[in-house]
């Protein structure tokens, strides 16, 4: 592949490799140049162009992700349509994600450009989440080398294990501190764990904590009834010859093993009792929060053997205690998988002076107010809090957005400029609010798939700081913002908004290529909203 500068016009069939922006004319980085493209260019005053060509036998960017995708897709997995050199893969069921670390390491040893990342070994997925991601880095790459690439990502070497459903059996032991109450709890902590995984509980049991009743429980029980069995002491698994290990083999069960270097979750048993795995549950499996037991039930419920070699190579992240760089959740809280929390703020607080004397946002478009089009896709894009920040004519607005779904806060400082609204918007965010977007409020063709690709584009590239859609080389609105930059949005003044910030820091902006005109169509006076027929 040749990579260089050349004279403009001798770039015509070549991929343009830095963006390019003078006058009215804007292409991207990755643009494949035409003849058109080059003569407009040199029309425009640009002498030279920094180009990427191929050479025979070369795959472009898109071509090679594409190809690699294809040959590592495993059981379970779904891959996205390659865009700038990227291939992203996806769950397509719940279940743990089995990467071969072997053939990964392989993979990228092959050559530098070739790159793919995946998610750790045995983390739970659900549908949709995203679970690896090949990247081309250059332009275009040797065909020979995607195809030694295939080779080694061939075979299942990235996979899903599917949770299977599980009837799964509980025995709790009581001693006379424990409270009935306790055991009332673990249960439901137990229904709704196992609900996640496709599992359910079966039969509950309970009884003194000692050996002597344990065994009569477990001589009571038809093994044909269940998959599983868990036990809960009253009092936590201390030896190989406590109670809960002695009751299984003496009835005729063997010990996997005791113990595990994950904590919360040390003090776990893993046993075999007629031919069904057994834990014996480490005291913090009564509460909700991840520990070393959700590791390995939710290996059984995937269908994949659990050994003692296995559990004593689960140290290396086995380290679960709630620290700052790793939070851990509770019931009622984000699990992953989920979506990130995006915000959405609406700028609904201008005057209009242009439109004249009618408030913009409440002429009709459509046969309905220009602001309940935006509305309505801020509602339909929706991952977070929907902020709608009001103040010329302020209750005539805050009517068409009096849904539960929508925040109302209203600027007293509106007539200061678009930047004390944006201000209102942030200042009401939730603290967990990841990112927001800043959506204009006379947008009435806006897309809401526009909302939720840039939202997409957030996630999958963690480094960049903004998004902003372009649709035919221009920038568009809405953009969406990381917190980050939420301390420079405040500083503005005036009638800035977010956009004339992130014109002057395009290094940390990602632009996002859209198919939505939308994105470009505001009405900012009456004759503009009447020639597109409103």
């Amino acid at each position: 592949m040749f990579f260089g500068r050349v004279p403009v016009l001798e770039a015509e069939g070549a991929v343009l490799a830095h963006q390019v922006r003078t006058g009215e004319i804007a292409f991207r980085k990755g643009h494949p140049l035409d003849g058109p493209d080059c003569r407009a260019l040199a029309a425009a005053g640009v002498a030279e162009v920094t180009i990427a060509r191929l050479d025979p036998g070369d795959l472009s960017e898109d071509a090679a992700a594409a190809h690699l995708a294809e040959a590592a897709l495993g059981p379970g997995l779904r891959a996205d349509p390659a865009f700038t050199g990227r291939a992203n893969l996806f769950a397509t069921e719940a279940g743990l994600f089995l990467p071969d670390p072997a053939a990964i390491d392989a993979f990228n040893m092959i050559d530098p450009d070739l790159t793919l990342a995946t998610l750790p070994a045995f983390r739970r997925v659900v549908p949709g989440e995203m679970v690896a991601t090949i990247k081309i880095i250059p332009f275009a790459v040797p065909g020979a080398l995607v195809a030694a690439g295939q080779r080694h990502l061939a075979g299942g070497a990235i996979r899903v294990a599917p949770f299977q459903p599980k009837r799964v059996a509980m025995l709790s032991l009581r001693l006379p501190g424990l409270k009935e109450s306790v055991i009332d709890k673990t249960r439901r902590v137990m229904e709704e764990r196992l609900a996640a995984l496709g599992s359910r509980l079966v039969a509950e049991a309970r009884t003194e904590h000692r050996q002597e009743a344990l065994e009569a429980s477990l001589a009571g029980l038809d093994p044909a009834g269940f998959d599983i069995l868990i036990v809960f002491g009253a009092a936590a698994i201390a030896d190989r010859r406590d109670v809960i290990p002695a009751s299984i083999e003496a009835q005729g069960g063997r010990l996997v093993h005791l113990g595990m270097p994950v904590d919360p979750g040390n003090l776990l048993m893993l046993a075999e009792w007629r031919g069904r795995p057994v834990i014996g549950a480490p005291g913090c499996a009564r509460s909700p929060r991840e520990n070393g037991f959700d590791w390995v039930l939710a290996r059984l419920c995937a269908d994949l053997p659990v050994t003692g070699r296995d559990l004593q190579r689960m140290g290396t992240g086995g380290l679960l205690m709630e620290i700052v760089s790793r939070p851990q959740p509770r019931a009622g809280e984000a699990r992953p998988g989920r979506p990130a929390a995006f915000g959405i703020i609406v700028l609904a607080a201008g005057r209009s002076t242009r439109f004249g004397t009618e408030n913009k946002l409440l002429a009709l478009f459509e046969g309905r107010p220009m602001l309940a089009h935006v509305l309505d896709v801020a509602r339909a894009a929706a991952q977070g809090p929907v902020i709608v920040v009001t103040g010329h004519e302020a209750g005539a607005v805050q009517a068409l957005a009096a849904g539960p779904e929508f925040q109302l806060v209203e600027n007293p400082d509106y007539r200061e400029g678009l930047a004390s609204s944006l201000r209102a918007g942030l200042g009401a965010l939730p603290a967990e609010t990841e990112a927001a977007f800043v959506v204009l409020g006379d947008m009435p063709r806006l897309r809401p798939e526009t909302l939720q690709r840039l939202a997409q584009q957030a996630l999958e590239q963690p480094g960049q700081e903004a998004f902003v859609p372009v649709h035919r080389g221009q920038w568009g609105n809405p953009v969406l913002v990381r917190r980050s930059l939420f301390g420079d949005l405040l500083t503005l003044t005036g009638d800035q908004g977010a956009r004339r910030l992130l014109e002057s820091r395009r290094d940390r902006v990602a632009e996002v290529p859209v198919e939505d005109p939308g994105i470009l169509a505001d009405f900012d006076t009456r004759a503009a909203l009447e020639a597109a027929g409103g």
